[in-house]
């Protein structure tokens, strides 16, 4: 097996556009200018696209998800495969005719919950969610 090391990818202009240090962690050049961005901070840790008008709120796709619950009309638990490092993470939820909004937030789950125009709690047929944060 061969290994590429490297510390710094630039462009043939010279211009830096990637940095990896010494403990792995990316860096590459934001849009248009000269600051820099952490790629792994960038990324999204969990998302996911499911129904939830089947039983169980059953995934389509997904990524670090282990597992969902459904609570009840409106009412879903995602489950982390690989845990947040706390639960100051950002998550972010859409649903069609619905509203979405976090509740019950921890390092291992996210709790959602899904409302119609009139403000009841309803199960859609297509829901997403994100997670924007730190792994542990």
């Amino acid at each position: 097996m061969s290994n590429l090391l490297v510390q710094n990818i630039k462009h043939t202009n010279n211009t830096t556009s990637m940095t990896v240090d010494s403990s792995g962690q990316v860096t590459i050049r934001g849009e248009g200018s000269a600051t820099t961005t952490n790629l792994q901070q960038g990324l999204a840790k969990v998302w996911v696209q499911f129904d939830g008008t089947a039983s169980g709120a059953a995934s389509r796709d997904s990524f670090n998800v282990s597992s969902m619950a459904d609570g009840g009309t409106g009412n879903y638990t995602v489950n982390f495969s690989n845990n947040m490092s706390n639960d100051d993470y950002a998550s972010a939820g859409i649903g069609n005719t619905s509203s979405i909004t976090s509740e019950a937030v921890t390092t291992s789950t996210l709790n959602t919950l899904s409302a119609n125009s009139s403000g009841s709690l309803a199960d859609v047929t297509i829901m997403a969610a994100s997670i924007l944060g730190d792994l542990a």
